[in-house]
This record gives C-alpha cells, structure tokens and sequence, in this order.
C-alpha cells in the first residue's frame, strides 16, 4: 500500500524562533473538550426536573383537615406522632411537590399560619393535604 505523507512520517517538528516550544501538557489542553454555553448543561437539567402541579382540595377533603387541625389543636400540649403530607411549592418554577413529615407538633401559629414542628420544621396550613396519626390503632378518636 502506497500512502502519499510516506517523506513526512519521519520528519521533526519544525522548529520557529518566535514561538517557543509548548509542553505537551499545553498541546492538549487545545483538544480537550469545553462547555460551549455556559449554562446550558443546568439549564437543560432545570427544565427537565418534574413538578407537580397543586391539586386543590374538594370540599369535604378541606372540611376534614379543619376538624383534624382543631382536634389537633385541643391535644397540643401532648401531641402524637403524626404524618403530614402536604405541598412544598418549587422556588424555580411553577409547581411543586408533595412531601411527607412525620413527628409531633409543638404548636400552630395562628398569626403565620404554620404547623411548627419540634424539630423546629414550619409547615404552612394553607399547603396542608392530610394529617393522620402515627399509630391510628392506638388513638381512633383524635384524628
């Protein structure tokens, strides 16, 4: 096989006076591969990230968190270990997600209209979806 480059493959590099030698560390980092668009690799991630949107509550689902919050609300100083589950809205985009919390409640703030936790976690009431008690056979008549 004849290749047409056969007086080149053995030739030294050529060398110049006004450009000094680069090391090979410096010769490759001209191929290495860069981000073209700062940003775009996050911006693609964040558009891909699911939310939820938020269902709203019927009538008779809002109806019975309020008689959940009041019994709750009656039997605060000895509060049960509860699940909650409720919407945490996204801070990038529209939506959300559901979360779950489980512990005791230390007290409702009426004036910020928060569930506090005794991990010190605040829940807003108006994102609350459902309150139930830890161990429901033990306490049938509190929620």
């Amino acid at each position: 096989m004849v290749f047409g480059y056969g007086d080149m493959i053995n030739a030294s590099r050529p060398v110049y006076d006004e450009y000094p030698a680069m090391s090979i560390h410096d010769r490759a980092a001209q191929f290495s591969p860069f981000a073209a668009l700062t940003g775009f690799e996050d911006a693609v991630a964040e558009s891909a990230r699911f939310t939820e949107s938020r269902r709203e509550l019927t009538e008779d689902e809002q109806t019975q968190l309020n008689i959940k919050l009041v019994k709750l609300e009656e039997s605060l100083p000895y509060s049960d270990e509860l699940n909650i589950t409720y919407f945490l809205p996204d801070k990038r985009k529209k939506g959300g997600s559901y979360e779950h919390a489980a512990g005791s409640v230390r007290i409702i703030d009426h004036y910020c209209r928060e569930l506090v936790m005794t991990d010190g976690l605040r829940i807003p009431i108006d994102d609350l979806v459902d309150i139930t008690i830890e161990d429901q056979k033990n306490r049938n008549d509190l929620l």
